[in-house]
C-alpha cells in the first residue's frame, strides 16, 4: 500500500475535530474528498486515555476546564469519543464516499475494533512511540502500521521498529514528527525524513503540525510518501485542534500540489523531452563570422564569434574552424556552414 517514490498519500486527520458530532464528521469526509485527499483518519479514545489524577485535576496541557461551567475535562472527552459502531458508520460512509478511512487506536480492544470494521492500517500516535505493549498488539495484525515519531529520540524510533519487526510486521512507514502545535520553523527539521530514509529501509513520511501549506508541500518535494495534516471545516470551531489544522481552501492547495510535485519530480535518469531538442536551434549559440573572410583565408579566432540560433556548428566545435581555410567569401555576421570551411588544415 505504501513504498518509497510513490505519489504522496494524503491523510486529512480529522482527529476529535468533529466535536462528537457525526453529521460534521460526514461533511468533513466529503469535503476531505473533495479536497483532494486519499483518506481521512479519526482518532478511537475514550475516556481511559487519561488516569483519575488527570480529571481530578480538571486540567491537561492547555485544556483547562477548572474554571469552566459547561464542562469538565472527562465530560468533553466522553463527548469527543466515537464508538465502535461510530466508527464503522463513518467506515461505511467513507466507503461511499470514495476516500479511505483510518483510526488512532490508544488501547489492544480499539486495535481490534479497527480491524473488525476493516480499516486497512492502522496509524501509531506519537505518544505511543514507546508503548511496547501496544505496538506488539499492533504489529500481530498484520496491517500496515504508520509510525510517529514526535517526542523520540532516534534510540527510541529504533526500539519502536524493532518490536513492530518482532512480529512479524515488517509493513511500516516511519512518519517524522514534530509534537508541537503548532512547531516553529526552526524546529520542524524536514531533513530528517532523509535521515530516516538513510537510516531505514521502511517508506518515510510526514506528520504535519505547522500552521499554513508550506511545509506540508516542502514535505512532498522532500519525497515523504505519505503525508497527514490536521484538518477543520472552521478554524475558529470549538474544540482542540481546529485552530492548528488545515481549512478546505488549505487542504485543497496540499492535494493540488501533491499531484504537480510528483509530476515535477519525474525521474533520475537524465532525458531531454523532444520539446527541447526543438528548442535547441532556437536557444543554442552557432559560429558566426565576425568580420568579412575572404575566400582561401585562414581563419583564426578573432574572425568568429558565438550567436544565435543553434543552426549552424556549435560552439565546443569552433576548434574545428580556427585554422580552417575558407572555401568561399564569407559575409560578417553569417554563420559558417561546413560547406564554407576546409578544416583539413585546422
Amino acid at each position: 500500500m505504501f513504498r518509497r517514490g510513490q505519489k504522496t498519500y494524503v491523510i486529512a486527520e480529522i482527529g476529535a475535530n468533529h466535536n462528537g458530532d457525526m453529521e460534521l464528521a460526514r461533511k468533513m469526509i466529503r469535503t476531505a474528498k473533495d479536497c483532494g485527499s486519499d483518506a481521512v483518519k479519526f482518532q478511537s479514545w475514550d475516556t481511559g486515555i487519561f488516569s483519575r489524577t488527570v480529571y481530578e485535576e480538571n486540567t491537561f496541557l492547555k485544556d483547562d476546564y477548572r474554571d469552566r461551567d459547561d464542562y469538565t475535562l472527562k465530560e468533553i472527552v466522553a463527548e469527543f469519543a466515537v464508538t465502535e459502531a461510530e466508527l464503522t458508520a463513518l467506515k461505511s460512509y467513507c466507503d461511499e464516499v470514495g476516500i479511505g478511512f483510518a483510526s488512532t487506536p490508544f488501547e489492544p480492544e480499539q486495535v481490534d475494533a479497527l480491524v473488525r470494521i476493516g480499516a486497512p492500517f492502522i496509524k501509531v500516535a506519537s505518544m505511543d512511540l514507546t508503548n511496547d505493549y501496544l505496538l506488539r498488539h499492533i504489529g500481530r495484525t498484520g496491517l500496515p502500521v504508520l509510525l510517529s515519531t514526535g517526542l523520540g529520540t532516534l534510540a527510541e524510533i529504533d526500539d519502536a521498529v524493532r518490536v513492530l519487526e518482532g512480529t512479524g510486521n515488517r509493513n511500516i512507514v516511519i512518519l517524522h514528527c514534530v509534537s508541537l502545535y503548532p512547531p516553529d520553523d526552526s524546529q520542524v527539521n524536514l531533513n530528517n525524513i532523509d535521515m530516516l530514509a538513510e537510516a531505514y529501509d521502511y517508506p518515510i513520511g510526514y506528520s504535519d503540525h505547522t500552521i499554513g501549506t508550506e511545509i506540508s508541500l516542502a514535505a512532498m518535494a522532500k519525497g515523504a510518501c505519505v503525508l497527514e495534516k490536521h484538518f477543520t471545516l472552521d478554524k475558529d470551531m470549538f474544540g482542540w485542534d481546529h485552530k492548528v489544522s488545515a481549512n478546505p481552501e488549505e487542504m485543497a492547495a496540499i492535494g493540488q500540489g501533491r499531484d504537480r510535485i510528483f509530476a515535477a519530480l519525474g525521474s533520475k535518469r537524465r532525458t531531454v523531452a523532444p520539446e527541447e531538442e526543438e528548442k535547441k536551434k532556437a536557444f543554442r549559440r552557432s559560429v558566426v563570422s565576425q568580420r568579412d573572410i575572404a575566400a582561401g583565408e585562414i581563419i583564426d579566432a578573432e574572425a568568429i564569434t558565438y550567436r544565435r540560433p543553434g543552426t549552424g556548428i556549435p560552439p565546443n566545435l569552433a576548434h574545428l574552424v580556427i585554422g580552417a581555410t575558407a572555401t568561399k567569401a564569407i559575409r560578417a555576421d553569417s554563420l559558417i556552414d561546413w560547406h564554407d570551411i576546409d578544416p583539413s588544415d585546422a
